[in-house]
């Protein structure tokens, strides 16, 4: 549990992070402006992240057990809300966050599954939220007190399930929500702790309604459809006004919208089209194309600057006057499964995914340069030594290489495993890879210019390889994998030299810097020593309180290793102690890899949540 992990980092030295690269773009409406300007507030796994506009700084809001589902500010910027959810048959929680002490305001139970939707009253007195598909009820909350002022089923029953809620701007006892063929506005009769809903009369339309927005006057309200119109329903009357655009309509559906002082509506559609329309007569006066379809729109101030979010993870900001985006955050949106630095330079790294791989500049965070290849899963990267190359297996069953300063296709090996590639690993002549596959197949190739040989396939692994390492002399490698077996190979001979059996499933194996000894670990959460000569057991260390260890890397002097796994810690361990010397929290969902730089400044951590944490290497380097 949170608490048990809190008291278990509590015994040792805590070490943080110094910055992450990552933004949850598939959580609708999850990017949100502070009313001080200042800060970006956004979701990434199961944590809240607060993100300086002035100098970057991030700042980690940890208190949810499952992934943040929506996240909503109050006008005046003193609490943050933010749902989450959570397995069939639980409750899913809501948190309100206290933004000045960056601490829990409330923590409220209520909704199973999972919370859709979050909004707060105009003068910060109520909460409301809306429950997802199989909880399906709203409740309005008192936010001083922390309890339930009172609840309702929040469709009619011959309507679909709501997706969202939105307050009015000046009225704490008004709010509209609205979904598969319901549009509500709903009054609250506080002396009689009821919510009283008036369907909205939408004559012959029938829509499914995504996102809502209110403008300052609160004559009326806007609704955006996955048709791709936008409806215009007046609030006091509870009538339909208008249904624009008539024929060009937004291509995928409106997922957000965003009213300006001046009248003029901005549009986020499906298609990735952000898009600026009069205020008038609706007709479109600027859009631009961005990459994956936009989830968020965030006014700063009265939205003479904005920033536009993305399903794919992707933070744009515009200016109001030129409307020309500027990349400002750019992140994996799946889990990372692997990375590397260059050999003897910290300075950049790769890291791989679904659909890509991406270089990044170590300091700065920047992405250099992003290699695709859409709807493949890359497994594991590896720069070669000489620098010269990207190599990377894939789930297609090939090995692609790539040149590393244009991200070109170099060359491709066809068929290199009959079930895809899993890992890799590259030899220090720069001539030659290993790679293990999920038959478990370990195969040798040799790569020249323009052409690639298999030299030798090693078969003794029954299950998926997991884990290559080379030794030095490129005449030795120890490969793991999930049938319970690391096995050391002669790469001389291509025969086994010896093979260490565990009743785990083998996720990571480190050569100890003077090659002597093996680390391993994998799904018992144990770290094994084990000796290079004869394979025997030479000690084994408990290591993590809960879930399998996924990443594992050894620092050059041999002095200190890294960890990480399913409960998201950190750990930095002395190699002869044995002891974990400092834990770091910061992930917020399963760590998938770990690395030491070269220069032993940084140690860089992968998650499957897609994001990419840096964090000081806490012992002398």
């Amino acid at each position: 549990s949170e608490e048990n992990i809190h008291i278990y980092v509590q015994m040792y030295l805590e070490f943080s992070y110094q910055h992450l690269h990552c933004f949850a773009g598939y959580v609708s409406s999850g990017l949100r402006v502070h009313p001080d300007r200042e800060h970006l507030i956004y979701p990434l796994g199961s944590t809240v992240i607060l993100k300086s506009l002035s100098n970057g700084k991030q700042e980690f809001l940890h208190g949810h057990t499952n992934y943040v589902s929506c996240v909503t500010v109050s006008k005046s910027g003193r609490y943050v809300a933010s749902g989450q959810v959570t397995y069939m048959g639980f409750k899913a929680d809501v948190i309100i966050w206290d933004f000045a002490a960056r601490k829990i305001h409330a923590r409220l139970q209520i909704h199973k599954a999972k919370v859709e939707s979050l909004a707060f009253s105009p003068n910060d007195i109520y909460l409301v939220s809306l429950g997802g598909q199989d909880d399906g009820s709203i409740v309005v909350w008192n936010v001083e007190s922390k309890e339930a002022i009172c609840g309702s089923p929040a469709s009619p029953h011959i309507a679909g399930h709501s997706l969202t809620i939105q307050y009015s701007n000046a009225n704490d006892n008004i709010f509209v929500s609205a979904g598969n063929g319901t549009i509500r506005v709903w009054e609250l009769d506080l002396p009689n702790r009821k919510i009283r809903p008036t369907e909205c009369q939408m004559g012959q339309l029938k829509r499914i309604v995504r996102c809502i927005e209110v403008p300052e006057d609160d004559d009326f309200f806007y609704c955006g459809t996955s048709s791709g119109d936008i409806l215009k329903v007046n609030l006091k009357t509870r009538l339909l006004n208008s249904c624009w655009p008539v024929k060009q309509k937004f291509s995928k559906g409106v997922n957000v919208l965003k009213v300006l002082k001046t009248g003029d509506v901005l549009v986020g559609s499906g298609d990735g089209m952000c898009t600026l329309c009069s205020g008038s007569n609706y007709t479109t006066i600027k859009k631009v194309q961005l990459e994956g379809g936009v989830t968020s729109i965030a006014l700063r101030g009265e939205g003479h600057q904005f920033f536009v979010g993305t399903e794919v993870a992707q933070i744009y900001r515009f200016s109001y006057t030129d409307f020309k985006e500027e990349l400002i955050t750019t992140s994996h949106n799946s889990a990372v499964t692997g990375m590397s630095f260059p050999f003897g330079s910290s300075e950049l790294f790769a890291t791989c995914s679904k659909d890509d791989i991406r270089v990044w500049h170590t300091v700065t965070s920047k992405e250099l340069l992003r290699i695709r290849v859409p709807n493949m899963t890359c497994n594991a990267v590896e720069i070669m030594m000489d620098g010269r190359s990207i190599i990377s297996a894939w789930n297609d069953g090939k090995i692609r290489v790539f040149s590393p300063e244009s991200g070109q296709l170099s060359s491709v090996i066809h068929n290199a495993h009959s079930m895809s590639v899993t890992a890799i690993a590259c030899a220090r002549d720069c001539q030659r890879v290993v790679s293990g596959g999920g038959e478990g197949q370990v195969r040798l190739w040799e790569l020249q210019p323009g052409l690639h040989k298999l030299i030798a396939t090693m078969k003794e692994h029954k299950a998926t390889v997991t884990c290559i390492k080379i030794k030095s002399n490129d005449k030795e490698c120890v490969t793991t994998s999930s049938d319970g077996a690391c096995i050391i190979w002669d790469l001389v001979r291509f025969v086994r030299n010896q093979m260490v059996l565990a009743n785990t499933l083998f996720r990571t194996v480190c050569y100890h810097p003077e090659e002597y000894q093996i680390i391993t670990s994998g799904t018992d959460r144990k770290i094994g020593y084990w000796e290079v000569y004869d394979g025997s057991a030479i000690r084994e260390l408990e290591g993590s309180l809960s879930g399998a260890i996924n990443g594992m890397d050894i620092s050059h002097d041999g002095n200190y290793f890294v960890t990480g796994g399913d409960d998201k810690l950190m750990k930095v361990w002395g190699y002869t102690e044995g002891e974990v010397t400092h834990v770091g929290i910061g992930h917020s969902g399963s760590i998938t890899s770990v690395r030491i730089c070269p220069s032993r400044k940084y140690i860089v951590s992968t998650s499957a949540d897609g994001a990419v944490l840096r964090w000081k290497y806490p012992h002398p380097s």
